[in-house]
C-alpha cells in the first residue's frame, strides 16, 4: 500500500483498537488459478505471536481454503472514508488552487495462512467471534443458547481461517497534510453531513 510519511501509521495499540472497531475484513489470497477474496469478520488474538494472530472461519463450500496460496495471504480492513470537497477548503478561496480528495483509513496485515477443520478449534473461534460481537448487547445470545447436535453441525460446514500477522501496513489518511484552517472546514463539513459515514470519518480530521 502506498502510503506517504505523512499519512503512516505504526501506532501498534492504535493499529489494534482500530482493527477491533472495524471488524469485517477482506481476505486476499494468491493461487495458481488466481487471486481470490472473501469477505469476512475476524478478530485479532494480540497474546499469539510477535503481531498477534488473526482469526476467523470461511464455508467450506467456499473454493478459497483448497487453493493453496502462493505466499502470504493479506486481510484488508477498512475504517471510516469520506469524500472531501475542494469547496470547504480556506485555500480555495486565497488561490482555487485545490483539488477534491478522499479521507480514509486502512489496515492492511499480511501472513501465513492456515485453513482448519478441527471442529474443537471452530468452536474456540466461533463462541469468541459471537462473544465478542454480542458482548456490548442487553441480552446477548451465546453459542451455547443452541443445541449441541445443531451448533455441531453448523461447524461441518465451516473450516477455520488462522493468520500469524507478519507484519501491519496501516494508513491513516484524514487531512493531517493540509493546513489547519481547511482541516477544520473539512471537519465541519463532514461533521454537518447526512451521511452517518462522513460524521464518522470528522472525528479523525487531523489525528
Amino acid at each position: 500500500m502506498y502510503t506517504p510519511p505523512a499519512f503512516k501509521n505504526e501506532d501498534t495499540e492504535d493499529i489494534r483498537a482500530t482493527i477491533r472497531a472495524i471488524r469485517l475484513a477482506n481476505l486476499i489470497t494468491a493461487t495458481a488459478d488466481g487471486l481470490i477474496a472473501t469477505p469476512l469478520p475476524l478478530f485479532l488474538d494480540e497474546t499469539e505471536g510477535e503481531h498477534g494472530t488473526l482469526y476467523g472461519h470461511v464455508a467450506k463450500a467456499n473454493p478459497q481454503w483448497r487453493a493453496a496460496p502462493n505466499g502470504e495471504a493479506l486481510a484488508i480492513f477498512m475504517g471510516p472514508d469520506a469524500y472531501v470537497t475542494p469547496s470547504w477548503y480556506a485555500t480555495k478561496q486565497e488561490t482555487g488552487k485545490v483539488v477534491p480528495t478522499w479521507n480514509y483509513i486502512a489496515i492492511h496485515a499480511y501472513g501465513p495462512v492456515e485453513f482448519f477443520e478441527s471442529s474443537e478449534r471452530l468452536l474456540k473461534v466461533v463462541t469468541r467471534l459471537t462473544n465478542i460481537h454480542e458482548g456490548s448487547r442487553a441480552d446477548p445470545w451465546a453459542v451455547s443458547d443452541a443445541p449441541d447436535d445443531f451448533i455441531a453441525a453448523q461447524l461441518r460446514g465451516i473450516v477455520g481461517v488462522r493468520i500469524p500477522v507478519s507484519r501491519f501496513e496501516a494508513k491513516r489518511k484524514m487531512s493531517q497534510n493540509r493546513p489547519e484552517a481547511d482541516r477544520i472546514r473539512v471537519a465541519a463539513g463532514l461533521a454537518a453531513s447526512d451521511n452517518p459515514r462522513d460524521r464518522e470519518a470528522a472525528a479523525y480530521i487531523g489525528k
